[in-house]
């Protein structure tokens, strides 16, 4: 692994943080056709005033299973009844991919502690402006919630919810986006500021009132506990629970906004709402699949169908009957494919115990898929070029231990310890 002289070392971390940070900043756009983003922008330049020292690693093989799935995916558009919006999709997958290459670059040789000191500093950035431009919505608003579909700052207001967005367009993608940084302070809380993290990340989860992605936090949050000391943990989780029903309690007696009472009419609504709809839209998908079940109806289809159809433009909320909607079956096998590598190389690298947050993270992402249409997306790719730099220093050093263990066994001593290695060169 490469080894940088200390003044390098500050600046590529402070490269990683940015790309990190920008990456949430999701509101913040030129649209040109597409939507041209910070990190983007942040990409091309650091391309250009780096060209000479660029490194993109081989591929892993859920990479190569990814890249499958979006060739699949665009040759769906072939057989499309609306090219144009196939087309739209299939240059936006062209500009993801090459964005994606881009941050493994940013992160190739890095090394675990600057990633992770990059996602620490990153989510509490992330976090606390989110949090601000929440609080300066309810001022602005005077903390009167009517109306649907108001933006105001960091908030939108959704059939008189008070939902924080903070800097992304919607509040279920900010759980979204905010997975990484809340599995990653969940599994590190050895710091304050880890511990901080942790705290706003919950926070500004909660201010969400997304109730798909409030549950799947609760899932992650019961994985972890089950996965280690069960008494610790939980004395863990009531200390911070305690810290929440305070700051709730705070909210709701001196500034009349009771949070505990949002939250329960919210997820009392599911069974008069279906899900804010997604139950009749899942049912309209799997109708279009069955009538075009192979290929599909054509990459990034289904909102023209639906507008066609039912005079109604809403995206499915569902990942995965997206994927079959619009690809087929050959689409959904390939994703399938994806998803399946992804998890066989978290456990044979052995991620599953060195750094949890990675998996947590993915299962995270994954269930939310399930409320979220998800074809590309920022944040997502982010985590996968993450995962495959753990998943290359991995392998360099289970090779390195063995080549080492050969030549000592050749020589009559003893062996490497993997854990020295890794802290060495992390």
């Amino acid at each position: 692994m490469m080894i940088y002289p200390a003044e390098k070392i500050t600046k590529y971390n402070f490269s990683i943080f940015l790309l990190f940070f920008l990456v949430t900043l999701a509101n913040y756009f030129i649209y040109v056709g597409f939507a041209v983003k910070p990190f983007m922008v942040f990409l091309g330049l650091y391309a250009i005033f780096n060209i000479s020292s660029l490194y993109f690693p081989r591929l892993q093989l859920f990479e190569i299973a990814l890249l499958l799935f979006y060739i699949m995916y665009s040759f769906s558009g072939v057989f499309s009844l609306y090219p144009a919006s196939s087309v739209r999709i299939i240059l936006g997958i062209m500009v993801y991919l090459a964005c994606y290459f881009m941050m493994k670059s940013v992160i190739a040789d890095a090394g675990r502690i600057m990633i992770e000191k990059a996602i620490s500093d990153a989510g509490i950035l992330f976090n606390t402006i989110s949090l601000i431009l929440y609080g300066i919505g309810l001022a602005s608003l005077g903390f009167i919630f009517e109306g649907d579909r108001i933006y105001k700052f960091g908030l939108m207001l959704d059939r008189d919810y008070p939902r924080l967005i903070g800097v992304v367009t919607d509040p279920n993608y900010y759980i979204f986006y905010n997975t990484l940084f809340f599995t990653y302070y969940l599994c590190h809380l050895n710091t304050r500021k880890n511990k901080l993290g942790l705290l706003l990340s919950a926070i500004a989860n909660v201010l969400t009132f997304s109730r798909g992605g409030l549950i799947v936090m609760a899932f992650i949050l019961l994985l972890y506990i089950l996965q280690n000391n069960l008494l610790k943990q939980v004395k863990l989780v009531l200390g911070f629970g305690s810290l929440l029903a305070v700051s709730m309690y705070i909210a709701a007696v001196y500034l009349n906004f009771d949070i505990y009472e949002i939250l329960k009419s919210r997820f009392a609504d599911f069974f008069e709402d279906g899900g804010s709809g997604r139950l009749e839209l899942w049912g309209r998908a799997w109708g279009f699949f069955s009538s075009h079940m192979w290929v599909g109806i054509g990459a990034s289809n289904f909102t023209d169908y639906n507008q066609h159809h039912f005079n109604d433009d809403t995206e499915v909320h569902n990942t995965f009957l997206t994927i079959i909607t619009e690809s087929g079956l050959l689409g959904i096998t390939f994703f399938t494919l994806f998803i399946i590598l992804v998890l066989v190389q978290i456990f044979q690298s052995g991620l599953h115990k060195s750094h949890p947050y990675l998996l947590f993270a993915f299962l995270g992402f994954i269930i939310q898929m399930a409320f979220l249409s998800v074809i590309i997306n920022d944040m997502y790719l982010v985590y996968l070029a993450i995962l495959a730099a753990y998943i290359r220093y991995e392998t360099n050093s289970s090779s390195v231990i063995l080549q080492d263990k050969k030549r000592n066994d050749l020589n009559g001593s003893g062996g490497v310890d993997k854990n020295e290695y890794s802290t060495h060169n992390g």
